[in-house]
């Protein structure tokens, strides 16, 4: 779930992709590249048991695998609309790593979040981050780019000056004013009346529904009798679907940084505004105890220091290098990245001592990270397919008295990020209803799943976890004590010794575990 503050009103859903947070402000992942194939690329014979007539020319299709920089590369083709096979395809692009010992035991199907958020780049960039070495001795890793993402068929919207407008330009009125209000839904409108134009009529099948469906097609065509899952954050999300749709082929299934299914818009909203205070607050902590510290006194005196800078720039905006202006609402968000991985810390303390000298450009480079712009280019479509899942999958189902009650919320045990949280969405005026219901997930019958949680997670808080688990008649909670979003592979050995003994053994824990 990649999710963040913005008075362009994304829709504060599901927060974030694994990969993002932590390759944009680190700069670099550690890339294991494999060398240069040689030979045809095997295939598998497709799993078509049961499948009906209708779905057989896509359950039955053989996959045509290219090298593509030492990986294998392909693309599915999967129905536009499940409901009705006959009436349109898309195209989904897949990337595999193949086992780096030989002989795989199977694929191991991953997504890193979002909604949005390239599980192409996730494996292209560094499988050994997405599943760490062991895995990928032992499976086929499996990337893929869900419906409306990056290479599969897209959701597309405006061009790069239109993103830069809809994404950074500040509103020419205070805050909060009728004309502040005007200019957000004059530019809700045009980014919607973009994405309408030039996506090719697949707005209204970018569902989870839909993409956890086509997951089922990738398990068939690549040789799979059941699903081996390694989900993170909004691909918890995603692979909870899938074990509802589908819990007599669910293999071997992690989801780490939860989201519960039976949280409303409001209510994820709303509980991530609290997370990623909590998580400011444990950063200050950390930062005062330290010696490059700008800020001074308690941790309430510093988190008050914040919120004076967010203030100030939402009065005069700081002005970038390349023409840009920095208000509160991109500073948020630049501000708010780095929470998501305990090792960007230390840049985001370089970044407010140069923005509280007057330098916007390291706090404008990390909301550019979280939007996926670079040099002026944006480099993925993360921001569009993120709002077009979050339309079709979340109604709007609360009363005007439920959002002033969640604003009284924020406003007491947020008040640093509650003046520029936007909790309604903006998804008036998406030109299809939403078809998602929000509800628990069961998936009764399905094999042991399990479920990390991160107890100071910001964008998928703990909680969730702890309700996701508890909703799944096979759930079980592994517990990492920690900051930052998501927990296996990130040096904690209880969990990655837990995560793996399952993945690769099939050994399950039977009670849940607490990491600390």
């Amino acid at each position: 779930m990649k999710q963040f503050p913005s008075r362009v009103r994304r829709g504060l859903a599901v927060v974030a992709g694994l990969a993002a947070a932590s390759i944009a402000l680190s700069g670099c992942l550690y890339s294991l590249i494999p060398g240069q194939r040689t030979g045809p690329i095997p295939t598998a014979t497709p799993d078509t048991d049961g499948v009906a007539a209708g779905l057989m020319p896509f359950y039955g299709q053989t996959l045509q695998w290219t090298d593509c920089a030492g990986f294998d590369c392909t693309m599915v083709t999967a129905p536009l609309n499940w409901a009705d096979p006959s009436a349109g395809e898309v195209e989904l692009s897949v990337i595999r790593q193949p086992a780096t010992g030989g002989d795989a035991i199977g694929s191991l199907l991953t997504n890193p979040g979002g909604p949005g958020v390239s599980g192409v780049d996730l494996i292209r960039d560094s499988a050994s981050f997405a599943v760490g070495e062991r895995l990928m001795q032992d499976y086929d890793v499996i990337g893929f780019d869900p419906r409306g993402v990056g290479e599969s068929t897209p959701v597309t919207c405006l061009d790069a000056a239109g993103m830069d407008a809809y994404l950074y330009d500040i509103p020419p009125a205070r805050r909060g004013t009728p004309e502040w209000e005007a200019h957000l839904d004059d530019g809700n409108r045009r980014f919607t009346e973009a994405c309408q134009a030039n996506s090719d009529g697949i707005l209204e099948f970018i569902t989870t529904d839909s993409a956890a469906r086509d997951l089922d097609l990738l398990r068939a065509v690549l040789g799979d009798e059941k699903l081996n899952y390694l989900g993170y954050s909004y691909g918890t999300f995603l692979g909870a679907t899938y074990a509802e749709l589908f819990p007599d082929r669910v293999g071997r299934m992690v989801l780490d940084g939860a989201v519960d299914p039976s949280t409303s818009l409001l209510e994820a909203g709303t509980t991530q505004a609290l997370g990623f205070e909590s998580a400011l607050r444990a950063y200050m902590r950390a930062c005062l105890a330290g010696s490059e510290c700008p800020f001074r006194g308690t941790v309430d005196e510093a988190m008050a220091d914040i919120g004076a800078l967010l203030a100030s720039v939402d009065r005069s905006p700081m002005q970038a290098a390349d023409g840009r202006e920095v208000g509160a609402d991109t500073m948020l968000t630049g501000i708010v990245y780095p929470l998501y991985s305990q090792g960007s810390w230390e840049f985001l303390t370089g970044a407010l001592v140069d923005a509280l000298a007057g330098d916007p450009e390291a706090i404008l480079f990390s909301a550019d990270g979280y939007n996926d712009r670079v040099d002026g280019v944006y480099v993925a479509n993360f921001s569009e397919a993120f709002h077009a899942y979050n339309c079709m999958d979340y109604p709007v189902d609360w009363t005007a008295e439920d959002e002033a009650a969640a604003e009284a919320i924020l406003e007491d045990e947020a008040p640093t990020i509650a003046p520029y949280w936007n909790l309604s969405g903006n998804c008036g005026p998406w030109p299809y209803p939403p078809t998602g219901t929000r509800g628990p997930i069961a998936a009764a019958g399905a094999a042991p799943i399990m479920v990390i949680g991160t107890t100071n997670d910001p964008a998928t808080p703990y909680e969730w976890a702890v309700a996701l688990a508890g909703q799944l008649d096979s759930g079980v909670l592994v517990t990492r004590v920690g900051e930052g979003h998501t927990g296996f592979n990130k040096g904690n050995a209880c969990v990655d010794d837990a995560v793996e003994a399952y993945l690769l053994e099939g050994n399950a824990p039977a009670e849940d575990i607490r990491c600390e």
